[in-house]
């Protein structure tokens, strides 16, 4: 019989703490002990060159953490390894950095290590390669960076999976070394990780590697729900092994009985999936009995069933909670039969059915089925169980249309929800179609193909006539009614559907439908902004400077961007004023020999006067001019400061960190003076603070957030508030302040209300 199996739960730090304590030969030891554990070859010279080229490469160099810099690309390479990857890949893993961090090239790589390794590296090191757009503010910045991160990743993917293998298994260590990270930058990582990097392992299947990501960052994000989470489960740890080591006894005993040779074990859910849970269903941790899941694996697909068959005689069945993704695989590959029970305690748990090579796709997800397999000589064949991507495909074929990020990152999310349900429903020809809960029969017609959607007039579902906004159930046959007088979707469908595809599809239909229209809208709004900031249009409108827009924009003609301006997807401004930006680069007036003279004359005239006016700011090097706060970083008391020369309008104050100031062109970064603050003047200066609260959101939320700041005695200027989809509230909010310590007071308090998730300071 076989003993309940305890997974480890990555709180307690024992992997990354196990191989902080070895050394990189150790490490690369244990890495060939892993390798030869699967790999048919035992050839292990292109491993071994490459861990010794990187650790020549990398001797110089420590981390955070003071460890030698090899100890990264070494667990990089294992944990490749635990995915059991091929030789190239986990050469390729040692070798991540090299480029990017020294003075290799990808030439010495191509001509020690040879195309295929070189190209993994290059790929890799170019998903580092991130440019943010000038002049954004903090929000289009972040998400200007996550839509570059995802736009690449998709391109890697497409040329070689093994890319994407190997950044998730480079982002896996750093979240497990993270702890060495300044606080601010180990809430970004884990962020990005959570919204990102989980998100896509989830997609490739990779359970192993998404629980363990997910787990890391609720760490980081949720310090105080993460520990209070472990330290409840752990007082009631003996008891719930006892619980579920009694059902996997059981359990044992039954199967063995019924002729079925099966491995069974249990295991305690990960810490995300359940605080998720306490948080989307209100629960306490007292309350949620089903915190481990027994699993049964089998040799055959028959005897999946036939294992269902003798659980459902011994429990009972919760209805509805049962699920067949053996049948109807989900869209990352993973199979099982999944059934919700009643115990002889009367509480629920869950158990999971599968076949051994069910269990390790379910691990291993694409990697399982990597195209490429080796055999004993080293020669490489192609396997039969090649992957596909459809969703890849999919992704690949949209972003090219779309140029509005915000539009990009929107669709994505909804496409990534891999919280969210399914439907599974059929064709008349008896294809299963996959759609998210919810959908109607414009989602099932635009899954089939873009023109099925665009001519549809109506469907029928199991033989009856249904209203195109009927919510498709389980097992549904649905047949698409279309007519090619049709004059196409109507814009009202974009709010009845569900599905990432069929949103885009609709919009592209419009695009395409009103080109000629949006061509000639954006055409006059260019002309009516350039009258407007009396630019002249023949000195901006010049090829050189379309191209560099089409290039920014990735956009293939100039009608495009046009088309673009015209429907919304891009700002006049943002263009005129980036080919103006270009102009006055090109164009810059040089300053002659007496008048440079004149002015470090001037400036020395200067330098020690000082002025002190009612706004509390000391302007070195100039006197007599007017002082403004700027509006799009608004400082405050504390902040470093720097002056900005404005052409008019005196001196504008801005943070040192504001991204205007950071993105200025060279031309103008001469007009950047030293200015700072006068304690003596702004003790009781009252200034505006925008600061941006995310929750979970909650009735009461704002009560307490308001109550927070009355009791502060702070003024609220103005709160804006949003809900997206998944419960998560954004607070706007803009208040008035005397000082950067006041704010971090308030913030802090607003920190301690129950299901605040995180605060940042707006910065543009």
């Amino acid at each position: 019989m076989d003993e309940i199996k305890q997974e480890v739960i990555f709180d307690d730090g024992r992997i990354e703490a196990m191989q902080e304590q070895l050394s990189p030969e150790e490490l690369y030891k244990d890495l060939i002990d892993r390798v030869a554990l699967y790999h048919p070859s035992d050839d292990y010279s292109l491993i071994e060159k490459a861990y010794r080229f990187a650790d020549e490469a990398h001797k110089s160099q420590v981390r955070k953490s003071g460890e030698p810099y090899i100890i990264h690309p070494l667990c990089v390479a294992i944990t490749l390894a635990d995915l059991e990857m091929d030789k190239e890949t986990i050469a390729a893993g040692l070798l991540h950095d090299v480029v990017e961090d020294t003075i290799l090239s990808e030439e010495d790589l191509k001509r020690e290590f040879g195309d295929d390794v070189a190209l993994l590296v290059d790929g890799v090191t170019k998903l580092e390669q991130i440019p943010l757009t000038n002049n954004m503010s903090g929000d289009d910045a972040k998400l200007e960076m996550q839509a570059e991160t995802l736009r690449k990743m998709f391109i890697a993917m497409a040329k070689d999976i093994r890319v994407v293998i190997i950044k998730l298994a480079d982002r896996l260590h750093n979240m497990r070394t993270l702890k060495y990270m300044p606080p601010e930058k180990q809430q970004r990582i884990a962020r990005e990780t959570l919204e990102i990097y989980a998100p896509l392992a989830d997609r490739l299947g990779i359970s192993r590697i998404k629980v363990e990501l997910d787990d890391l960052s609720f760490k980081y994000l949720e310090p105080e729900a993460y520990y209070d989470l472990v330290d409840k489960i752990a007082i009631r740890k003996s008891e719930r092994e006892k619980y579920i080591q009694d059902i996997v006894d059981e359990v044992s005993q039954h199967i063995k009985n019924a002729n079925i040779d099966a491995k069974i074990d249990g295991r305690i859910k990960h810490f995300f999936s359940i605080y998720k849970k306490m948080k989307n269903q209100g629960k306490t941790i007292d309350q949620i009995y089903d915190l481990f899941a027994v699993r049964i694996i089998v040799d055959s697909v028959k005897d999946c069933y036939a294992a269902l068959g003798v659980i459902h005689e011994m429990y009972k069945p919760i209805p509805g909670r049962f699920k067949d993704y053996i049948a109807m695989p989900k869209a990352n590959m993973y199979q099982s039969l999944h059934t919700t029970l009643i115990g002889s305690s009367g509480q629920p748990f869950e158990i999971q059915i599968r076949t051994y090579e069910m269990h390790k796709a379910a691990e291993y997800g694409i990697a399982a089925h990597w195209k490429y397999k080796e055999n004993s000589d080293g020669k490489k064949v192609e396997s039969q169980e090649a992957e596909k991507l459809s969703w890849l495909r999919e992704i690949l074929d949209w972003q090219k249309e779309m140029s509005d990020n915000k539009e990009f990152m929107k669709l994505l999310k909804d496409d990534f929800d891999i919280y969210g349900d399914t439907v599974y429903c059929f064709t008349p020809n008896g294809e299963v179609k996959t759609l998210p809960y919810g959908s109607n029969p414009i989602d099932f017609a635009y899954s089939i193909h873009s023109a099925v959607g665009n001519k549809m007039i109506g469907a029928r579902v199991n033989g009856k006539l249904v209203t195109i906004d009927y919510e498709i159930q389980n097992g549904d046959r649905v047949e698409i009614i279309t007519s090619q007088n049709s004059r196409g979707p109507s814009r009202d469908w974009l709010s009845i559907v569900k599905s990432t595809q069929a949103k885009n599809k609709i919009n592209q239909w419009f695009r395409n439908e009103l080109k000629d229209d949006n061509i000639t809208k954006g055409k006059d709004m260019i002309v009516s902004y350039c009258k407007a900031k009396g630019i002249n249009m023949t000195d901006v409108m010049k090829p050189e400077y379309m191209n560099l827009v089409m290039d920014k924009y990735g956009f293939r003609d100039w009608e495009s961007i046009l088309a673009a301006i015209g429907h919304g997807g891009l700002k006049e401004g943002q263009i005129i004023n980036r080919m103006l930006e270009a102009y006055e680069a090109d164009h810059a007036k040089p300053l002659t020999n007496e008048e440079v003279i004149r002015q470090v004359e001037e400036n020395q005239a200067h330098r020690n006067v000082r002025m002190r006016p009612k706004s509390g700011i000391t302007v070195k090097g100039i006197h007599d001019v007017a002082v403004r706060f700027s509006k799009c970083c608004s400082p405050l008391p504390g902040d470093e400061i720097v002056g900005f020369v404005t052409r008019g309008r005196g001196v504008s104050i801005h943070r040192s960190d504001c991204i205007n100031m950071l993105s200025l062109p060279e031309i103008e970064r001469s007009r950047i003076i030293e200015a700072e603050w006068e304690k003596t003047e702004t003790e009781n200066e009252l200034y505006s603070a925008e600061i941006k609260i995310y929750a979970n959101n909650r009735n009461g939320l704002l009560a307490d957030i308001s109550k927070a700041l009355t009791e502060k005695d702070i003024n609220i200027v103005s709160m804006n508030t949003r809900t997206n989809k998944q419960g998560m509230a954004t607070l706007n909010t803009c208040i008035e302040i005397r000082s950067m310590d006041e704010l971090n007071r308030i913030i802090e308090k607003i920190r301690s209300i129950e299901s605040v998730v995180d605060i940042e300071r707006t910065r543009s």
